[in-house]
């Protein structure tokens, strides 16, 4: 046997192999599973582990402190600007593939970015990765639609989904302190790359590639999606001081030219979704009431999440003099009580349905952050973080799972890329809105502080101020949190079943046959069985 034939040989039992393992059905479900939630777990952490290693990065490379900005934000701006498009993609050319493709991609610019040399060189890389985490994340959701079974099975991808995907920013915050302080900065970004080959090597075994869907590329919708979205993320996040004695910057002409220009942008991609044959993100998704307050209150979470994980951090450092590694540590119980919660609201959902929980958590979380905006310069953490931490955290929890059921309800298999796109995106904008606007609150209220207190010296002062406008933007967090109680009220109608586990057929039946055909608002055909829980 040649040396060619024996290679060929090789390659075709790889790929048989390959073949076989991909389409293995439900016995590598959990492997699946896995698969699917580190790859989301990893994309997510992508900003607040390299946010701990800022200062480093501008020792190291020469960063102004306007610059440094950059290397968090231009990650979010083409993230979130891309995760419709992402979604598409996944839906024409394979969401498996996607997948694969994203995950390589995302460790090749990880890898670069961890041996950046200069500025340009780990911006180019972080914008790399803002790329591929828009291929991830979409498809990584839709999967679970595609690939797991109604029912148990299904239930328990998206509760497991929606729980890396909240818990992941503050997981980064630890494993970030704990790189910065024991290794070095650039392994926020290097630990990424062995991370993602392994899952891309790992998702053809594990995954099967569903049908993909016909059409074409909405291009027009693309550009003006990922145009609006970025206008929208950069202008709310330059509209914010950056500390106590800076200002707001709602006024300036850069701000003003950016939020006018998303509104525009997104006036158009709304415009132009209505009219497509093959849209990016089909109006009908938005038509359920029950989907569009799964959206909304993912956005809420995203303020509440954001909030805490932003202003907490400075908390402990500006004015508890925390160093990064306790600051970080700091969040390990949040993240065990929001782990607590999440299993108890998998459990719960399909007894109960979304809506106890959401009310529940609701009052929980706003009950959590009204409590930590107590805290001031001279309290400890024991005795004033812990205790919010614990129900702050549990509370938000108890969203998080429903929220994600919600988003997918009864989403044909046609718009799960599209739905899952939303799903990602509704959180990081309401992050986004949240960081700007509390921002503005907070430092405004130090700046007013600062000039307002002159006694025990300037570091006093400095402090006590920084602690007074922190909790200010607690206490919006707080209200924030109890909106989503509003919207579970007022919009949920869905009771514990016709949830994630409940999936429309891939296409509906011809007209005229005696079956049931698909609602205007993108449903599943609706049978007398289920109208019940689904009323509008």
């Amino acid at each position: 046997m040649t040396v060619t034939s024996e290679t060929r040989s090789v390659a075709g039992r790889v790929t048989a192999l390959y073949r076989r393992a991909g389409n293995a059905g439900h016995s590598r479900l959990g492997l699946a599973l896995a698969v699917i939630a580190v790859s989301q777990l990893i994309v997510l952490m992508g900003t607040t582990m390299v946010t701990m290693s800022l200062s480093r990065i501008q020792s190291a490379l020469g960063f102004s402190t306007t610059g440094l900005l950059w290397v968090v934000n231009l990650y979010g701006l083409i993230f979130g600007g891309l995760l419709l498009s992402g979604g598409r993609i996944g839906d024409i050319l394979g969401r498996r593939r996607v997948l694969t493709g994203g995950l390589v991609l995302f460790s090749a610019a990880s890898l670069l970015g961890g041996l950046a040399q200069d500025k340009v060189w780990l911006l180019a890389a972080r914008a790399a990765q803002g790329v591929g985490a828009a291929l991830i994340a979409p498809a990584a959701l839709a999967l679970i639609v595609t690939s797991f079974p109604p029912g148990r099975h299904r239930s328990r991808a998206t509760s497991v989904y929606a729980s890396v995907s909240a818990l992941a920013a503050a997981v980064g915050l630890v494993a970030g302190g704990l790189l910065v302080t024991y290794a070095s900065w650039r392994w926020t970004l290097l630990v990424n790359a062995p991370a993602g080959l392994v899952l891309a090597l790992a998702a053809p075994l594990v995954l099967t590639e569903p049908a993909r869907q016909g059409g074409r590329f909405d291009l027009p919708g693309a550009v003006t999606a990922a145009g609006g979205i970025a206008a929208l993320v950069y202008g709310l996040s330059a509209a914010a001081p950056s500390g106590a004695f800076d200002v707001s910057h709602w006024a300036s002409a850069t701000v003003i030219a950016a939020l006018a220009g998303a509104v525009l942008l997104l006036a158009a991609f709304a415009a132009i979704e209505a009219r497509s044959s093959h849209p990016l993100l089909p109006l009908r998704i938005l038509a359920d009431r029950n989907r569009s307050a799964g959206y909304l209150s993912a956005a809420a979470v995203g303020v509440v999440i954001f909030a805490v994980l932003y202003f907490a951090t400075l908390f402990f450092q500006d004015v508890w003099g925390y160093p990064a590694l306790e600051s970080s540590v700091a969040y390990l119980p949040w993240i065990a009580a929001f782990s607590v919660g999440a299993a108890a609201s998998t459990q719960l959902l399909p007894r109960i349905g979304p809506r106890p929980l959401m009310v529940t958590g609701s009052l929980s979380g706003a009950g959590g952050m009204y409590w930590l905006s107590r805290a001031g310069v001279n309290d400890s953490y024991a005795g004033h973080v812990l205790g919010p931490f614990i129900i702050a955290a549990f509370g938000l929890s108890l969203v998080s799972v429903p929220f994600v059921a919600l988003g997918l309800r009864r989403v044909r298999p046609a718009d799960s890329g599209e739905a899952a796109g939303v799903v990602n995106v509704a959180p990081l904008v309401g992050g986004s809105v949240g960081i700007a606007a509390l921002g503005t609150v907070a430092w405004t209220t130090a700046a007013r502080q600062i000039h307002l207190t002159g006694t025990g010296g300037a570091a006093a002062t400095y402090r006590h101020a920084l602690a007074t406008g922190f909790d200010r933007a607690f206490l919006i967090a707080a209200a924030v949190a109890l909106t989503i109680a509003i919207l579970a009220v007022t919009l949920i109608r869905v009771r514990a079943t016709g949830l994630a586990g409940q999936t429309p057929p891939a296409a509906p039946p011809p007209a005229g046959q005696g079956h049931p055909q698909p609602e205007p608002n993108g449903a599943a055909p609706t049978t007398e069985a289920h109208r019940t829980d689904s009323t509008a």
